[in-house]
């Protein structure tokens, strides 16, 4: 298996989780430490929500990933970071809630399979043993000691009417070992059995957990604090819980939620198929055989790309077929096999049901070593009536054909999470292959429209706002009724009648568009009426003049009283910002560009100095509350105050001290350990160990540390030599970039060109927050020339009004469109690297075409008067930028409103 390369969303979700763990123990409390971690990632601290039933400062913490977004893979590897950042030891248990058996089998294979990428991610913490619960009932002691242990276990277990969770409480003679030489805080906090003088100490899994302290992963967790009895969890004492989904609790039991990625970000990145093609069509027959015809279109275009190189492809139509119901003829499964057999001719092969009753997809994972994916397998449809099998996966699966009018939401969302997978995580040359699509049978596409948009938001994980511009009519006369997708104005349509119309004989979703006002014998269609409707509505009335006038306003409500809105990217636009290039030398001997999106790349000869190699007093004070902590030893008294801010970490560290004891390591020994614990890739291990044995060297003829006392905060000290390590590599990198970038030759070393460029692509913006006129603090406008639907929000209100002014140039013809430009969405973000990391102009506006050549490139940054100062660096980047262009681009910081300052550059 090819080694896995994370996506840049994925990277960031995991420096979130990094730097909360750090932050739990530069801050006073986990939960301020929630709350500054968040205001530092995206502008805004949220309040920190306790767990029911836990200690109100355990870290806890949730990561909002949409389907298809890799969620197992970043569990995995976040436990190393629970180890190294938070934990601070070198092994820990960490036990791993699923939502059911089938995932929970698939989980255990998974981390299991060393050629897995969920169990390499794993690995990333060491010596690593994964086992199920009941496994975990004769665990050894020496397996805890020497290993990560990960102990994957349902959420229904630890129900208390589960007999496996009565078993957890139950003695064991297995565990006894567990138990021997236990300091007597360590006694205290057992669970025990009896009363008074009968009163024992089980040796129980659960006492186990207990003394380890695990840390909890909840994957798939939006439904956990219904289905599990949390208060049994919080019995175990966790170090911390982790939960992982796609639809957090946001209202009744608010999830912290503190990284969150948007669907936008995952269509960028090449990880799902946007947009939902939707078409609905009364007719069953006709319905299938348009998704017949529509998989017959996309497998052509897949076989065409495999001729010249690409992946083999075979795509697959998922129907949802009606249930069977005694007496009633319904859309069964049956019929639908039939259907296809019969009148489209299909092979029986090519088609199989996945029910209650059919097994076909288990048949299909035993005979074909790829199951459905294998190109010997000939399945192109999958029929089945409610859910296909958790755990499931097939990336080919393009189509979702649903007999049920989108009216089973559970089914429906589990078969949109099946489509929205993109083969191989890569964009293929033919669009129609990076989209999926959808066949209803229904007579309403508005309705239908409004629900799968819902079905997106309510089990995918998609944001509200989103869904809109993610769900798209097939057919242009569909489109004019989905009045719901934020880009259609309707003018209502009022038509005098002589008579009322009968309002009984119809029916609501009728009823809803209309409205009479009997004072002036007045009918208002308030949204278009289809043809069917129309007649429906005219049988309502009986003279001649009433039913012309009503098939007149009803035509009107489908033409003219529609007004379509478009942005620039919906039109097609482009939207190209060229990007800042280092000049290299190539394997050739030739000059060629790479793209300067890291400082790391620069040419800075830079190593260690074991003169630099000595612990400063503040790596002394960290050291010193490290250790009262590891004692029990109180360090969470605010001196203002007098009160105690937290207790929750100093105790778990307390904890963990007495359970894993530190091996008695001499110097050598541990500074090679520190040695292969600091990831450098810039620096030879020869210079790191030098660096490593002289800083640890010095620290050891300090009177008051001793060896043993380096070995119990071996994980600390690593921390602060690595923090060491970086503060010198940032000055080096910081050298190297001034002289590149801003000494005299810097024209010969970098240059501003086509060959990068970063392209604003249609449906992969992601703001963190949206811009919402009727709520924002900021105000109202109608901004009319953004080049997406959605406007990512404003930092402060005078950067809501440079917008304002931006969107009036624009609407004076002045612009062509701007973007409001985000901040670490790097799928839907334009930058210009700094040595110290990237600076995200707020505006990018495109000027107007000249001699029909494509306008400049003028990119504005609004800097409050408080901050001027501090944006040296962002000037200086953005002018360089601007300078290197050749005329194509522009750069202007505005401040104190000056709307002038951006006036002479749109000239």
């Amino acid at each position: 298996m090819t080694a896995f390369q994370p996506k840049t969303y994925q990277s960031q979700v995991l420096e979130s989780v990094e730097a909360y763990f750090q932050a739990c123990h530069e801050l006073p409390s986990p939960s301020i430490a929630y709350t500054a971690t968040t205001e530092r990632l995206w502008g805004r601290g949220l309040a920190y929500n306790p767990l029911s039933g836990f200690p109100t400062d355990m870290p806890y913490f949730c990561l909002r990933v949409p389907t298809g977004g890799g969620k197992t893979w970043l569990a995995a590897k976040s436990v190393a970071l629970v180890n190294t950042h938070l934990l601070r030891g070198e092994h820990s248990v960490i036990l791993w809630l699923v939502p059911s058996k089938p995932i929970r089998e698939q989980t255990l294979r998974a981390l299991r399979n060393r050629q897995h990428p969920y169990h390499t991610a794993l690995r990333e913490a060491g010596p690593i043993t994964v086992m199920d619960l009941d496994e975990a009932k004769s665990v050894t002691r020496a397996t805890l000691d020497t290993s990560t242990t990960v102990i994957v276990a349902t959420r229904q277990a630890f129900q208390v009417e589960d007999e496996e969770c009565r078993k957890v409480y139950q003695s064991s003679g297995a565990l006894m070992r567990h138990f021997d030489n236990l300091a007597p805080a360590q006694r205290d906090e057992l669970l025990k059995d009896g009363q008074g003088a009968e009163q024992t100490t089980p040796y129980s899994l659960a006492n186990v957990l207990r003394l380890r302290r695990p840390f909890v992963v909840v994957d798939e967790a939006h439904n956990s604090r219904t289905e599990l009895a949390f208060d049994m969890l919080a019995r175990f004492r966790p170090s911390g819980v982790m939960e992982l989904t796609a639809t957090p609790d946001l209202e009744r039991t608010p999830s912290n939620v503190l990284h969150s990625v948007s669907a936008a970000e995952l269509k960028a990145e090449e990880m799902i198929k946007l947009p939902v093609v939707l078409e609905t069509e009364p007719n069953w027959q006709q319905c299938l055989a348009d998704a017949i015809g529509r998989r017959d279109a996309l497998h052509k275009l897949a076989d065409e790309e495999r001729r010249a190189g690409a992946a083999y492809l075979r795509p697959i139509v998922l129907i949802q077929a009606e249930p069977r119901r005694a007496g009633v003829e319904t859309l069964d499964f049956e019929r639908v096999r039939i259907e296809l057999i019969t009148n489209h001719h299909i092979p029986a092969g090519e088609i199989i049901v996945a029910t209650g009753e059919e097994k076909g997809l288990e048949k299909i994972e035993a005979d074909y070593k790829l199951g459905i994916a294998d190109p010997a397998c000939p399945v192109k449809f999958v029929i089945t009536q409610k859910a296909l099998a958790e755990g499931w996966d097939c990336p080919f699966a393009y189509i979702l054909v649903s007999m049920a009018s989108l009216h089973s939401a559970t089914s429906v969302e589990q078969l949109l999470g099946r489509v929205l997978r993109q083969p191989g995580a890569s964009h293929r040359v033919n669009q129609p292959l990076n989209q999926s699509y959808a066949f209803v049978v229904s007579r309403n596409f508005a309705e239908t429209a409004s629900a799968l948009r819902d079905r997106l938001v309510a089990g995918a994980g998609f944001e509200r706002r989103e869904v809109t511009e993610f769900v798209i009519a097939a057919r242009a006369e569909q489109a004019r009724f989905d009045l719901n997708n934020g880009h259609v104005v309707f003018q209502p349509v009022p038509v005098s009648l002589s008579e009322k119309p009968d309002f009984k004989a119809l029916p609501k979703v009728i009823k809803d568009k209309l409205h009479w006002e009997p004072k002036l014998n007045t009918l208002t269609i308030s949204a278009p009426l289809t043809e069917e409707e129309t007649e429906t509505l005219q049988a309502t009335v009986k003279s001649e003049a009433a039913v012309a006038a009503i098939a007149e306003a009803a035509e009107v409500s489908r033409t003219t009283a529609i007004e379509f809105f478009q942005t620039p990217a919906e039109l097609g636009e482009r939207f190209r910002i060229p990007q800042l290039a280092l000049r290299v030398q190539g394997q050739d001997g030739l000059e060629q560009l790479q793209l300067f999106d890291d400082p790391e790349v620069l040419d800075y000869p830079w190593d260690l100095s074991p003169f630099d190699a000595v612990p400063t007093a503040d790596d002394l004070a960290a050291m010193g509350a490290g250790l009262k902590v590891s004692e029990g030893g109180e360090i969470d008294v605010d001196d203002a105050s007098g009160k105690v801010v937290s207790r929750f970490l100093p105790e778990l560290q307390r904890d963990l001290g007495l359970v894993y004891q530190p091996e008695n390591w001499d110097a050598v020994r541990l500074a090679t350990w520190l040695c292969r614990n600091l990831p450098e890739p810039s620096l030879t291990y020869a210079s790191k160990q030098a660096f490593v044995a002289a800083w640890l060297a010095e620290l050891l003829r300090r009177e008051d540390f001793t060896l043993a006392r380096a070995n119990l905060q071996k994980f600390l000290i690593r921390n602060l030599i690595e923090a060491r390590i970086r503060d010198m590599r940032k000055l080096a990198v910081g050298k190297a970039f001034q002289q590149t970038l801003f000494g005299d030759d810097a024209a010969s070393r970098v240059a501003v060109s086509d060959i990068y460029a970063f392209d604003f692509q249609p449906q992969a913006y992601a703001p963190s927050r949206d811009y919402v006129p009727g709520t924002s603090e900021f105000g109202y406008f109608d901004f009319r020339k953004h080049f997406y639907g959605r406007i990512g929000d404003f930092d402060s209100k005078e950067e809501f009004e440079c917008a304002c002014w931006l969107d009036t140039q624009a609407q004076k013809g002045r612009l062509q469109f701007w973007v409001r430009n985000l901040v670490r969405r790097e799928g839907s973000s334009f930058f210009l690297q700094k040595a110290d990391g990237r600076f995200y102009p707020d505006f990018l506006c495109q000027l107007p075409r000249k001699d029909d050549m494509p306008g400049p490139i003028l990119a504005v940054e609004y800097k409050g008067a408080d901050r001027w100062l501090s944006a040296e660096d962002d000037r200086l980047i953005g002018g360089l930028w601007a300078n290197l262009s050749e005329g194509r681009c522009r750069f202007v910081m505005v401040k104190d409103k000056r709307w002038d300052w951006i006036e002479e550059h749109l000239a």
